[in-house]
């Protein structure tokens, strides 16, 4: 019997939870439908898909056409479905009690619409932890895949990964299948007559029956969305010829994962350290360690033995994006908490609706950053606080909250004050600004502090090295976005400049100079912070009151000095055509826009995609400056300016002995 290779070929769809229809309609065009046209007509190719659940939620709302396809070539047997956490969570980064509820939930939702249960798992992101294994297992899953990086590391020859392993926790086991970082860079960038050589390449010359497997199981968007994807696999063919050359190969077959796993033996056990793929370790390192981890490999490539030694090279593991990133660690936190008052409630309290807003509060998506990650993203930021305020409305409804309570919810080692009623809630961090780390409006779902710091990121010395659109490609081929360097806009020094302050509400100055605030009471009915210098005594005072937030100033010196506070608002449409400043039945322009005023009392923020309007009101003349906050971040295709919040800044004379700042927050149908 001549010796023949399994491919085992799988794809990752996948898209965040709360991004903007306009995205979604193009992946599809581009990427979904046209993806599972040309495989349905090759029924004897054999593959594996795993489609996020809010993603198959809204293909199946909106394309049915397309989801008939898929559903006819489950029942055909063409397809194994893979499963996963229903909003694609990081499982090592959630309490285990929602790692079981979404792997089930998403296993369930599969057999119900598409007819099939899962045996294997996509783990997201491939972040890889010992701690997922019983989880997993409970819940009937019985292999994943992962990148055979993780093996390397584990000191595993790649010679080895040529079929499934085996590890355990805590008598629990799961299998393991290595996916193939060669295929992963060859499909779809590499001519498809080399790819299938490789693959033919692969095959076991031995005297024994046991049959090799190529492994192949990555992202669905590189077959259409990403740069120059779409032309090079559907209208020069790569896709049809790859599947017509593999299908007319005597030494390739295509398998089920499924049906090789209940077919060949294990390799062995195996125990893998916490690692995700290759290319996670630079992106979860800060900038000067990023730099120095970046030399190294650099210098291990020009010297000839990176690929041998790179598992020695390991970098970050994804947690670390908690640790570099606070705003990611502080909605992490918030999750975590949300989680654990949902898991106290009595069964009969705990609802669908509650705990579908606890998942989609546990979507990976805006944790994390890289050349993918949404972190920077405002609009899925956005959908995770959208979640979190949904489902603590709700939890607030079965079990109240004290109005005002101190904790670290970060786990910084420094507290912060919670005030809230039914309209809003304030969260000031107690260090030296005193100022707001969470503003929330529960009608609106909205936290209008979930801003971004500006901080240096390694990929900033590419800019500043001054590549443009340099690419490696495979001959004949086309290039990843890994290797790209482009620019969406043009980004000056200015813009990559790390912020020197907190992007907070109510920070504040004194001729340019930040304020050191102290606590100075324990009731928290309202927060009053102290500053004493040689300016004079400052008295700052957070009042919430119905649907408006007061922050009272107070000053025992009168002084020609200039006083500052800065106000930095998440307002949801940006710099688009939905957010505008209105001053006295006036519109001035919009968010995008620099705007000064003098001896101003009142100003508005109205935005549509907020369905709302914030109103600021002083007691006092104030001058005002606004402009847009942006930050500066890398994606598939290329470096680009995101807005990340509106910065207000009001000034005034101290010789003003009392000033009140008021924030008042309505929705639309609340004028």
């Amino acid at each position: 019997m001549s010796q023949r290779v399994s491919l085992l070929f799988g794809v990752h769809a996948h898209q965040p939870v709360g991004n903007f229809p306009s995205v979604l309609i193009d992946a599809h065009l581009r990427c979904y439908r046209p993806f599972l046209q040309v495989l349905y007509r090759y029924p004897d190719f054999r593959f594996a898909i795993h489609l996020s659940g809010w993603l198959l939620d809204y293909l199946l709302s909106n394309y049915p056409e397309d989801m008939a396809l898929l559903q006819q070539m489950v029942a055909r047997n063409q397809v194994e479905l893979f499963g996963a956490g229903d909003t694609e969570p990081v499982l090592a980064v959630i309490p285990n009690r929602d790692r079981i509820g979404q792997i089930q939930t998403f296993s369930d939702k599969l057999a119900q619409k598409l007819g099939q249960r899962p045996q294997g798992a996509w783990l997201t992101e491939r972040v890889w932890e010992s701690t997922v294994i019983p989880a997993l297992a409970d819940c009937g899953i019985r292999y994943v895949t992962v990148d055979d990086y993780h093996f390397v590391c584990a000191g595993k020859a790649l010679t080895e990964l040529n079929g499934y392993f085996t590890t355990e926790e805590g008598s629990q086991k799961l299998d393991l299948f290595p996916i193939s970082e060669a295929l992963r860079y060859k499909i779809p960038f590499a001519p498809a007559e080399e790819t299938v050589a490789y693959l033919e390449s692969l095959v076991n010359q031995t005297t024994t029956h046991t049959q090799n497997a190529a492994i192949y199981f990555d992202d669905i968007e590189k077959f259409g969305i990403w740069p120059e994807t779409y032309h090079w696999v559907y209208e020069k063919g790569w896709l049809e010829q790859f599947i017509q050359k593999v299908l007319a190969s005597n030494i390739i077959t295509t398998q089920h994962f499924s049906e090789y796993h209940a077919a060949e033996r294990t390799r062995g056990i195996v125990y893998l350290p916490t690692v995700s793929y290759i290319e996670m370790n630079e992106w979860t390192l800060p900038a000067t360690a990023a730099h120095a981890y970046g030399e190294l490999t650099q210098q291990a490539k020009l010297q000839g033995w990176y690929e041998q030694k790179k598992a020695f090279l390991r970098g970050g593991i994804w947690k670390n994006f908690f640790s570099r990133y606070p705003e990611s660690n502080w909605m992490h936190k918030r999750m975590l908490s949300l989680s654990a008052r949902f898991a106290k409630l009595p069964k009969k309290q705990q609802t669908i609706e509650m705990q579908q807003k606890l998942y989609e509060a546990q979507a990976n998506d805006a944790y994390w950053h890289g050349m993918f990650g949404g972190l920077y993203l405002p609009h899925l930021r956005r959908a995770i606080y959208n979640a979190m305020l949904t489902l603590e409305v709700m939890l607030d409804a079965c079990k109240s909250r004290p109005k005002s309570f101190v904790e670290d919810t970060d786990l910084d080692g420094m507290q912060e004050a919670y005030l809230h009623n039914a309209a809003l809630q304030v969260v000031v961090k107690l260090d030296s600004y005193a100022s707001v780390c969470e503003f929330d409006a529960y009608e609106l779902q909205h936290n209008f502090a979930d801003t971004l710091r500006r901080q240096i990121e390694h990929y900033y010395q590419k800019i500043q090295d001054g590549h443009r659109d340099a690419a490696h490609q495979n001959d004949g081929g086309i290039a990843s976005a890994h290797d790209r360097i482009s620019f969406k806009h043009a980004i000056s020094a200015q813009d990559i400049l790390a912020d020197d302050h907190p992007k907070r509400l109510f920070v504040d100055f004194v001729n340019g100079y930040p304020i050191a605030y102290s606590s100075q009471n324990s009731a928290l009915e309202n927060l009053h912070f102290v500053s004493h210098s040689n300016l004079g005594t400052v008295h700052k005072l957070f009042i919430l009151e119905k649907n408006q937030l007061h922050v009272l100033y107070r000053f025992g010196a009168k002084t020609k000095q200039t006083f500052c506070t800065e106000i930095n608002l998440a307002m949801p449409s940006c710099d688009g055509m939905g957010g505008r400043y209105r001053y006295q039945q006036e519109i001035l322009g919009g968010f995008g826009q620099w705007i000064e005023l003098s001896n101003v009392t009142e100003i508005m923020l109205d935005d549509d995609t907020l369905g709302g309007h914030v109103v600021l009101k002083t007691s006092a003349p104030v001058s005002l400056r606004a402009h847009p906050h942006f930050s500066v971040s890398q994606s598939e295709s290329g470096f680009e300016k995101i807005m990340q919040a509106v910065t207000l800044e009001l000034e005034w004379l101290i010789s003003t002995q009392e000033l009140t700042v008021t924030l008042a927050i309505h929705a639309r149908n609340h004028v």
